[in-house]
């Protein structure tokens, strides 16, 4: 389906096309946002407030820095690996306004994966927050990584309450383990450094590559999907046109420089990366970061201190923050969005959500490749819950049949994206781009979707076996990969379990190798070696696993017997 079969079906105020000229980059969004709303607050953590000219300000001076006192050329790689912290905004534009490509680093990952994620993308240099450093002294001989920057949760704050705040994270709840860098220059230094300097703008088209956004695709090893400065600039756009739909008084449901946005979700992931660092600058409104959402005691806290208006999450999220008592005495006056997305969001949150806060929420679409957001439901009156909307303008669809033939209406098949927010390739990995990319531009999503009649998109399952955790992609193959290197283990594969809290969790069955191998032992093992989120919830030890005649493992089996 071509973009226009949908130009009818969008309500009042969403525009059908997007003016893919009105910027030239990432970079001149965010410069002239800041310009436009200088004394308006861009992002807000730990109780301080950074305006739009002091981020301006620092984020020129971060890039004066990389400029001046580093051999980094523009094209060059730099990871960056913080938490929803004041400091990653001002790293991630600093690097781009530098002409740097920003690798998204996720600070959870274990020694592995950084090793995979730092070496793959050929990574010159790295951001990272002091607490992870112990584990970038362990993987840095393995790398390309040549500088260092290291931030501190204390950093912006002013005054005698930064170092109190260092010490604190350190010497009190003991979250900063030993290690030795001395080559790191500490975030402040490198921000008092670029100071001195004026920022030497750099040339980027929008076909530069802004962002490598790393993610398994539909398959094992995670490649970076490479993000030009058009795809982003594209989704921002869309993104946009799509918060433009006239609520019942004929006011856009967002208003410049007016909305104050919870951010709980890592902006390292793309969704919010999209949603905070750029559709919100855009409109010069105010993002709310929240550090630890895991912490649902201190996440309501905070809740407390604003009058919200908009609040990004997924399931997981949403049924926590509903389960804390102190959630029902907030006030939600002023909420008028909450955004689903990453994870499949279950009726029955919906409708509590709804019940609590008088706010519907509105659950889209997107992948890592498609910069991410594909589609999106309306606000009010024209939301569907059970589907994931009308695709955001200027995005075709289709849905075809094994054979690539294109499905009439109504019907499953694997869903395609073609649209100017569809990522350039997978980075260094031709094979892997062609086949999911044709030389059309139709992108093969991996998921089984219908296009029902009047153009809502349903997705119904995924084509491979992916499992998503808390939003988070997990990939079957990199686990049995992992547990498969222990030498207690025979054989074993994992696969995803419906789970009330996460959506989805995962369960793993392990033919031991001998006797003697218990679950906790596997547990343990896994946690050593995999991400939180991919650790496996429930291990089943059994004699055999079910095996088609070539010897490939039965997951489909598995998942029905589970």
């Amino acid at each position: 389906m071509q973009p226009e079969f949908w130009n009818d079906k969008r309500p009042a105020g969403v525009a059908n096309e997007i003016d893919l000229g009105a910027y030239k980059s990432v970079i001149e969004v965010f410069e002239r946002s800041c310009k436009k709303f200088a004394d308006r607050p861009a992002f807000s953590n730990l109780g301080v407030t950074l305006s739009y000219a002091e981020l301006d300000r620092l984020s020129a001076a971060f890039a004066a820095y990389l400029q001046k006192h580093t051999d980094l050329k523009p094209g060059d790689r730099i990871a960056v690996q913080l938490p929803n912290v004041l400091q990653y905004p001002i790293a991630v534009f600093g690097a781009l306004r530098a002409g740097l490509i920003v690798v998204n680093t996720n600070p959870l990952y274990t020694a592995r994966e950084m090793r995979h994620q730092f070496s793959d993308a050929g990574a010159r240099a790295l951001v990272y927050l002091n607490m992870f450093g112990h584990l970038v002294q362990e993987v840095l001989p393995d790398t390309e990584i040549e500088y260092l920057i290291e931030a501190r949760m204390g950093d912006l704050q002013p005054g005698l309450k930064g170092p109190l705040l260092n010490a604190a994270v350190k010497y009190l709840k003991k979250l900063v383990p030993a290690f030795h860098l001395p080559q790191a220059v500490p975030f402040k230094s490198a921000l008092a450094q670029g100071q001195g300097h004026a920022l030497k703008p750099v040339k980027v088209s929008l076909d530069d590559i802004a962002v490598l956004q790393y993610t398994g695709g539909t398959t094992g090893v995670a490649k970076g999907a490479m993000l030009t400065h058009r795809n982003l600039v594209a989704n921002m756009l869309q993104v946009d046109a799509c918060l433009g739909q006239l609520g019942d008084d004929g006011r856009p449901l967002m208003q410049a420089g007016h909305e104050v946005l919870i951010a709980p979700l890592p902006l390292y992931h793309i969704y919010a990366f999209t949603v905070h660092c750029m559709c919100m600058m855009i409109n010069g409104n105010h993002n709310v970061l929240i550090t630890n959402p895991r912490d649902i005691p201190g996440f309501v806290k905070e809740l407390a201190k604003w009058r919200f208006t908009g609040i990004c999450g997924l399931n997981t999220l949403f049924v926590a923050l509903m389960n804390h008592p102190d959630f029902r005495k907030l006030d939600f006056s002023a909420l008028k969005l909450t955004n689903s997305g990453g994870t499949a969001l279950v009726r029955a949150t919906a409708e509590q959500w709804q019940q609590i806060t008088g706010c519907a929420i509105t659950e889209g679409y997107g992948l890592t490749e498609t910069s991410p957001v594909v589609s999106t439901n309306p606000r009010g009156r024209l939301a569907r819950l059970g589907t994931v909307g009308l695709p955001v303008p200027g995005t075709a669809l289709k849905v075809i049949d094994e054979q690539g033939n294109e499905l009439p209406l109504g019907e499953p098949g694997e869903l395609c994206v073609k649209g100017p927010q569809v990522m350039k390739g997978y980075w260094q990995r031709p094979e892997a781009t062609a086949e999911v990319l044709d030389a059309e531009g139709w992108l093969k999503t991996g998921d089984i979707a219908v296009i029902d009649p009047d153009g809502y998109l349903r997705i119904v399952d995924r084509k491979k076996d992916m499992i998503i955790v808390s939003g988070f992609n997990v990939y079957p193959n990199e686990i049995e990969e992992v547990v498969m290197a222990h030498p207690k283990v025979a054989s074993c594969a994992a696969i995803g379990v419906p789970d009330e809290k996460s959506g989805e969790a995962v369960k793993l069955f392990v033919v031991p190798r001998e006797p003697g191998l218990s679950v906790e032992e596997l547990k343990a093992y896994c946690r050593e070696q995999l991400t939180g989120y991919k650790v496996p919830k429930h291990i089943v030890l059994r004699d055999a696993l079910p095996m088609s005649p070539v010897g490939k493992i039965l997951r489909r089996e598995l998942r029905e017997t589970a």
